[in-house]
């Protein structure tokens, strides 16, 4: 009986939670958050607007770049530094602009999302004292090259022409108590001579920094006299503001207008598979007042409609064209046979003389001097024009390519959240191809749903594989020879991630590409 009656509440508190969380409770929660956002940035209009992925991307359409900071590595008793995700492009951007704004927000009814309470704190302490070791190295090479000119000039190019005093501290809002701080402060050191071996270009860094990063906090309880309000520049230290855009009220909030009444949601921007319909943060504020004034009642069905007319849009220029289905060639048939790779795939044909170039090379990322990059399929109508030969990794096999005399190979790859192994038994066939393309001296695209998570660790397994320390394509000859490690991994990644700002492959499938990097008689590359 008392089964049943805990069953009945469980299932009451559920469907009360359903109720609340509508679409339009989010979208218009959202809406409502962002005029916050807006007035914040208009504070420092000069400095640059981030939104720390995912949720954050979501509460303003003027966004200038994004970042990816976790809250799991700042979760209490658990915090860490990850090379994974070192979002070395918002330190550059920083630099240049003389700061940055970045925003997020949390579900959980606290004021700040852990992700800036902690993770970013962190992360710029750490690049602080990295900064530091390295500018170390050269504070004395203006006493010891006092006659020689070109090293004095090389000196205030590294050190910015400042001094190598730098902050170097851990600043931590006044909330994270005093046992977590000395907890973290005890590992940041750990963390530095992580990050300096892991192959970052500190360098760079150290010469676009001319003040250290500190982390400010605001929130919607934030008191901001605007008379008092500080230039960025009056600042001794590069600001990285961090922006909670949404109330800190720990359950829904009944509002209402003049037309409707709803239920605010905070951090409704979170976790948008479950109530976003297959809308996109772009689509919403493409056609923000329609939704936000069409009400309750008939959201659902306003949001449908946007979705379909987009999707027609996209389909007639191209870039989600109708389905049609591409003969995926099964691994085994690629690992031993590398002539089936190019004979198979060169066969097909698909018309595209009604797809024009956007000209958006927005998402394409080509690593370095290899002849490899990675990017998102929707711009597959861009990519052919950069590229001899494309491998397309996504489940979907809606797609569109002109096919001639060019390499084309599609993988259904799956995330690990929906198969534990789809990388790891597709890689063998991956590398193949791009063995046998690379090794002709052609350009290779690797490419998936969003160029984000599954085609960078498709590339990494790729480079890892087939290229040498110094980035130049050796057969697999540097791979065959040495016994490969998560943090020999690690160093590739972050040589990815140097070009490919907006990486963010997860944890399973990382570990997939592993496995699949140590047991190379399992899976042979040729």
């Amino acid at each position: 009986m008392e089964e049943e009656t805990k069953l009945s509440i469980y299932k009451a508190a559920r469907s009360i939670k359903q109720k609340e969380n509508t679409l339009y409770n989010a979208l218009r929660s959202i809406y409502e958050d962002s005029i916050f956002v807006g007035e914040i940035s208009q504070l420092w209009p000069h400095l640059p607007l981030l939104a720390n992925l995912r949720c954050g991307l979501w509460y303003s359409s003027k966004f200038h770049s994004t970042c990816y900071f976790k809250s799991t590595d700042g979760h209490t008793n658990n915090c860490s530094f990850n090379t994974s995700r070192l979002n070395l492009h918002v330190a550059h951007l920083a630099g240049q602009k003389g700061g940055c704004i970045i925003v997020d927000s949390t579900r959980r009814g606290k004021r700040f999302p852990d992700s800036m309470s902690k993770t970013i704190p962190i992360w710029t302490c750490v690049m602080n004292r990295a900064i530091r070791n390295y500018r170390k190295k050269f504070h004395d090479i203006d006493t010891s090259t006092k006659g020689d000119s070109n090293g004095y000039d090389q000196h205030n190019e590294i050190t910015g022409g400042v001094s190598v005093d730098w902050d170097c501290s851990l600043h931590l809002p006044l909330w994270v108590s005093k046992t977590e701080k000395a907890s973290i402060e005890e590992r940041v050191e750990e963390w530095t001579e992580r990050l300096e071996a892991s192959g970052a270009d500190i360098s760079s860094l150290a010469v676009c920094l001319k003040k250290p990063l500190r982390p400010l906090w605001i929130s919607q309880k934030t008191v901001i006299w605007l008379n008092e309000v500080p230039d960025h520049d009056s600042w001794d230290f590069t600001p990285i503001i961090l922006v909670s855009a949404s109330s800190s009220i720990g359950i829904c909030q009944h509002r209402t207008t003049s037309e409707f009444s709803w239920n605010y949601i905070p951090g409704a921007g979170d976790d948008e598979e479950s109530w976003a319909r297959g809308l996109s943060p772009s689509l919403f504020w493409d056609n923000v007042y329609d939704i936000i004034n069409s009400g309750p009642d008939v959201c659902n069905q306003k949001v449908a409609d946007i979705i379909e007319k987009n999707r027609v849009y996209r389909a007639y220029r191209g870039e989600n064209a109708p389905q049609i289905t591409v003969k995926s060639l099964t691994p085994s048939s690629l690992s031993h046979e590398e002539p089936s790779v190019s004979s198979e795939i060169l066969n097909l044909n698909i018309d595209m003389n009604r797809i024009k170039s956007s000209g958006d090379d927005s998402a394409i990322s080509w690593l370095g001097s290899t002849n490899v990059s990675v990017g998102a399929s929707h711009q597959l109508n861009f990519f052919w024009e950069t590229s001899h030969c494309i491998f397309c990794c996504w489940k979907s096999t809606s797609i569109s390519v002109r096919l001639s005399d060019k390499a084309y190979l599609h993988l259904p790859i799956a995330t690990s959240k929906f198969d534990r192994f789809s990388i790891l038994n597709n890689l063998p066939s991956a590398v193949s191809f791009a063995k046998l393309n690379l090794s002709k001296g052609r350009r290779l695209l690797v490419c998936c749903s969003n160029g984000e998570d599954i085609s960078v660790c498709v590339c990494l397994a790729i480079l890892t594989s087939l290229f040498d320390e110094e980035g130049k394509f050796d057969d697999g000859k540097w791979f065959n020879e040495r016994r490969m490690s998560k943090w020999e991994m690690r160093r590739r990644l972050v040589y990815i991630c140097k070009f490919a700002t907006n990486a963010r492959p997860s944890r399973g499938n990382l570990r997939q590409v592993f496995n699949f990097l140590i047991a190379p008689l399992l899976f042979p590359t040729t």
